[in-house]
């Protein structure tokens, strides 16, 4: 079988990695000289703690379990399965995290509830004052500016994968089959488009303009090294608030018994923080859902993450080396994990993933290469 992926980023890299593992012939075709678009300006990483039950949270842990093999493989993508710590302050978070840790599914996302000692046991970075903290064992990372790379590395050691960059696939032609911009046709077996945040131009062409997916604007930071580890990566208790598997009456209670601050709420904001290979931090993020999107990104987002960071750490942020914004497909049924959709014969498009694109993206292709029978 020969495949044609279209789209470089982790959503597309993952379906190509699926095809040659497969023993199919590969060909991956991608607009940019990389990708430079979510799967780069995220944090990197395999969040398993906060999906939803069912079908989200089978697949981030079989997602957890390919990265892992993955990572094994391929030393530079940077997988540590560091877990993640989320401090809680006051009777109303604690009693989320709680809450948390009596799911039937705790057990399956590595969840406990750990006294302040305990957490900076794992992590002596958190040397703020905090009431205790939700670890969850399974959640992991990745380095997110250079996995793609890493993973294109190895499959270029296979003679069946050929990796196409600088073209913008503009029209699909008969069955599996795309033309480029280049006047270049590619022929395959199946087309597998996954476009990202990218949904105009042929999508909309192909999917029609009912298409139930939507863009997402984000805003995130980066820091210096902190010179010191960071072995956990950390959420606070706001997370509870943006993921779905924190919903529930003690949720309920700290909604109404202490509603977000004006900056988050206004920005629909929670704290997420990964150290990096170099040990800097990766801070975010904000949500934009109205468009049109901001040209420019807001300073007040930024100072709200340095306070509620410098407030677990008890000591000053390193120097902010790097801030950006990007943009992600969001399905806009929430509870569906992607959007999977055959638009022409021999032509699917995958997109939509959201804020889970990283975490899911390996079990999201195999899902693909199970359904079509690859």
């Amino acid at each position: 079988m020969r495949v044609i992926v279209v789209g470089a980023g982790v959503v597309g890299t993952m379906h190509a990695w699926q095809a040659v593992e497969r023993g199919h012939e590969v060909v991956q075709i991608e607009r940019e000289a990389e990708a430079r678009g979510a799967s780069l300006r995220n944090f990197g990483q395999i969040w398993v703690s906060g999906r939803a039950e069912g079908e989200e949270l089978e697949t981030a842990l079989r997602a957890r379990e390919l990265w892992e093999e993955i990572g094994a493989r391929v030393p530079k993508l940077g997988f540590r399965a560091n877990g993640s710590l989320t401090p809680v302050r006051g009777d109303l978070e604690l009693a989320v995290a709680e809450a948390a840790v009596a799911r039937e599914d705790a057990a399956a996302r590595g969840r406990k509830l750990l006294t302040p000692a305990e957490a900076r046991a794992l992590n002596p970075a958190l040397r703020g004052e905090f009431t205790a903290a939700l670890y969850c064992e399974r959640d992991a990372a990745v380095e997110p500016r250079t996995a793609q790379l890493a993973l294109r590395e190895e499959l270029l050691r296979s003679p069946n994968y050929t990796f196409l960059p600088g073209r913008e696939v503009r029209e699909v032609i008969g069955e599996s089959a795309v033309r480029d911009d280049h006047g270049d046709v590619h022929h395959g077996d199946v087309v597998v488009l996954c476009t990202g945040a990218w949904l105009g131009g042929l999508v909309r062409e192909l999917a029609g303009p009912e298409l139930p997916v939507r863009r997402v604007r984000l805003q995130m930071m980066q820091t210096d090294p902190l010179g010191e580890p960071l072995p956990t990566s950390v959420a606070d208790a706001d997370s509870f608030r943006y993921y779905p598997a924190y919903r529930g009456g003690a949720l309920d209670d700290l909604n109404s018994g202490q509603p977000q601050a004006e900056t988050p709420a206004r920005h629909k904001m929670q704290l997420l923080m990964v150290q990096r290979a170099d040990g800097g931090l990766t801070i975010g993020d904000t949500h934009e859902y109205e468009h049109p999107f901001a040209f420019d990104t807001l300073e007040d987002p930024y100072d709200h993450l340095t306070e509620v960071v410098e407030s677990f750490l008890g000591r000053p942020l390193p120097k902010i080396r790097r801030r950006w914004a990007g943009v992600y497909a969001q399905c806009t049924d929430p509870s569906r994990v992607v959007h999977r959709q055959r638009v022409r014969d021999g032509v699917w498009l995958v997109t939509g993933p959201g804020g889970r694109g990283m975490t899911c993206s390996p079990a999201i292709a195999e899902t693909t290469a199970t359904e079509l029978g690859w």
